[in-house]
């Protein structure tokens, strides 16, 4: 979940790979990590750049052999925390396949129970990217209603480092 800033960074997949697989050594230096990690970010790339779901789901499964066939009334009945990869970051993906909305995407993965703050940052990411130009992206309501939150913290500097993010986004989209 750590890694979906690179997802919006870059402008080839390749560079995006790259990053990820430097961000994941930090933290998860196993190839299920840093699989995960490059697998998120290239989601979140595809999305970005205007490709379809099933060009997604056709990249994700070509190049990092996750098995997104199961749908979510399938993958329920027998999901439970895991804290690996490779149990978390498919059905994650598939819950932002099987979305209609940036909010369904987030709900889809909280249904699924288990690690749901994570799994709900994967699919968010790369529902966030995908449906960011049309209205079923994130609402200027809830935007508001998030940084208000986080202003009311008086942690000035997570507005500040949103702000920026913002403006390198712009840079590179």
């Amino acid at each position: 979940m750590r890694v979906s800033s690179v997802g919006w960074l870059y402008d080839t997949i390749e560079r995006t790979r790259q990053v990820a697989r430097w961000t994941a050594e930090v933290t998860h230096n196993h190839p299920e990590g840093i699989k995960g990690a490059e697998s998120v970010a290239s989601a979140i790339f595809l999305a970005r750049t205007g490709k379809s779901k099933d060009e997604i789901r056709k990249y994700i499964v070509s190049e990092f052999g996750y098995n997104l066939d199961r749908t979510l009334d399938e993958i329920r009945p027998d999901h439970s925390h895991k804290e690996s990869c490779q149990e978390s970051v498919p059905e994650s993906i598939t819950a932002f396949l099987e979305s209609t909305s940036f909010e369904d995407a987030v709900r889809n993965a909280v249904s699924l129970g288990g690690d749901t703050d994570t799994m709900a940052c994967i699919a968010g990411s790369i529902a966030e990217a995908f449906y960011q130009n049309s209205p079923e992206g994130i609402s200027s309501e809830l935007k508001a209603q998030c940084r208000e939150i986080l202003g009311s913290t008086k942690h000035d500097e997570f507005l500040a480092v949103i702000d920026r993010f913002e403006k390198t986004q712009k840079v590179f989209s």
